[in-house]
């Protein structure tokens, strides 16, 4: 037929019907929200006009495409051309390809089919909510299924059936929560990420298309990755959404699980183990370590942890399981020490330290505040400096980027001036840790200084303490021992650092976030 049917923006591949249609593409789609998988050859989940300004056979004034339905294939690339990254997919079961259309009458006749149409101005609002997703359920969920040996292709059949059936009832939206896959066997592989989709029909499409890998099952390994590479913003995880794993375990791991339980704490992720036919008295004895349930999962207290006896019937635990994953606020790992602290930097700006010593104390500062996830809802930094004055060159509120942080800690201009700490550190724990005293995150206070305090330290230090403020003592050069143990939190010695030079704060860096991490993670257990 003559005439090219109209197609919207996110019209994909795989809602055409016939092997070759013509179709017309409207003009100014918002490039950044296209999903195009592949290169040449697309996923037929891309979007159509997306492929074809990919592919340069339109530009975004939009016309006429010739969309070919192909076989699907493994492997999609990604890659930059014309504006537009395509993102890589490992397989899919369709494909299509896009070339000009050979006869310009088909144009005319398609431009007078596309203005015919309603204007998309007055959608119904029914579908959008479906788009948007459950609401209420905010997660970044990884499931992470067991492909090894252990399950077997005709359990792993079943186990794709319960993780669809998770998925849907989940309410998987743009608004709602997100999903990606790993099949944990003898080596981890992430199959989809949460950037992929963002509706259940697609996720549900995925999940029946995964191939059984085989092999042990090396769960611990396949966490730790998981929790090390799946949650990036790149891949699609978003800022103060709960970041969860669900691993599905048929019997027990072949590998060590506890390592990776503690890196994905480390990482704010919450890990919860649907353990599948658990082993029973007889297997005991293969089994390496009999409580790897409690080891791997976010805490210990029986919410994270499930049991389903067989893979045969699962229905019934379909519900139960999703209400936890959306229980938003039992998601206890969800704080970690990077994104649930403030720290204030007391800074001593007396003449003794000099300009290029003072220098490499903003370095030390910067390369501290740069571990830290900063943010309005994340952590906070502020910063003080003090001779026999004090002044708070930013506080916890002024910079919510940590952008904007380092580029504060650059401008702290050097005061030059005698030196009284007591004081500091008292209009320190008013000032600047006063306004958050009642806030969700646990506060610390570095003071670096390079020599003796005029002023008594020890009480403003027990008051600032006893404020609930835990003080990490840095001293260079001339600062006495006594001083910087007086000021510093129980127990003393891992709260207490010295160097003799300014140039040894560098290496003191990954001590002092060690540090605030270890206090952090003693103060939640």
């Amino acid at each position: 037929s003559l005439a090219s049917t109209a197609i919207t923006c996110f019209t994909r591949g795989l809602d055409l019907r016939k092997e070759t249609e013509d179709v017309l593409c409207p003009a100014n789609c918002p490039l950044w929200q296209f999903y195009v998988f592949g290169d040449g050859v697309y996923a037929s989940l891309s979007s159509i006009c997306g492929a074809a300004i990919h592919r340069g056979v339109i530009t975004n004034a939009g016309g006429a495409v010739r969309v070919q339905t192909l076989p699907g294939q493994e492997n999609y690339p990604a890659v930059n051309a014309n504006g537009i990254q395509s993102q890589v997919l490992t397989r899919w079961a369709s494909s299509f390809s896009v070339t000009r259309t050979k006869n310009t009458a088909l144009e005319a006749v398609g431009q007078s089919v596309s203005t015919a149409r309603p204007s998309t101005g007055k959608r119904p609002k029914k579908p959008l909510d479906k788009k948007a997703g459950n609401k209420d359920c905010k997660a970044d969920i990884a499931f992470l299924m067991d492909g090894s040996y252990n399950i077997g292709q005709r359990r792993f059949n079943l186990q794709k059936n319960f993780v669809g059936k998770v998925a849907v009832m989940l309410g998987i939206g743009t608004e709602g929560p997100h999903v990606g896959v790993v099949q944990a066997s003898e080596h981890p592989k992430i199959e989809f990420y949460l950037k992929n989709f963002t509706a259940a029909k697609e996720v549900l499409f995925a999940i029946k298309e995964l191939g059984f890998r085989g092999g042990n099952s090396n769960t611990g390994k396949a966490l730790k990755h998981t929790a090390e590479k799946f949650f990036s913003l790149e891949n699609g995880a978003r800022k103060g959404i709960p970041k969860i794993i669900v691993v599905f375990l048929d019997g027990w791991p072949s590998d060590d699980i506890e390592e990776a339980g503690i890196v994905a704490r480390e990482f704010g992720v919450n890990v919860f183990i649907v353990s599948v036919a658990k082993p029973t008295t007889e297997e005991l004895g293969m089994v390496q370590d009999i409580s790897f349930v409690d080891k791997a999962v976010c805490r210990n207290n029986g919410f994270f942890s499930y049991q389903m006896p067989t893979w045969f019937g699962t229905t019934k635990y379909v519900k139960p399981l999703v209400q936890k994953l959306c229980s938003h606020e039992q998601m206890l790992c969800s704080k970690t020490c990077y994104n649930s602290v403030n720290i204030g930097f007391l800074i001593d700006g007396s003449s003794s330290v000099g300009d290029s010593n003072f220098r490499l104390v903003l370095e030390f500062i910067s390369n501290v505040a740069k571990a830290f996830e900063i943010s309005d809802i994340g952590s906070k930094i502020a910063a003080v400096q003090f001779t026999y004055d004090q002044r708070t060159e930013f506080s916890f509120t002024d910079y919510t980027t940590k952008e904007k942080v380092l580029s504060a800690i650059r401008n702290i201009r050097y005061m030059s001036g005698g030196t009284a700490t007591g004081d500091a550190i008292s209009f320190t724990t008013r000032n600047v840790f006063g306004p958050t005293k009642d806030g969700p995150n646990k506060n610390f206070l570095v003071v670096l200084t390079d020599g003796q305090s005029y002023d008594d330290v020890r009480g403003p230090a027990a008051a600032a303490q006893k404020a609930g403020i835990t003080i990490f003592s840095v001293g260079v050069a001339w600062a006495p021992l006594d001083d910087l143990k007086d000021m510093a939190s129980e127990p003393r010695e891992s709260h207490t650092f010295f160097t003799r030079e300014f140039t040894g704060l560098e290496q003191m860096v990954p001590d002092i976030i060690r540090g605030i991490c270890k206090d952090f993670l003693d103060s939640k257990q």
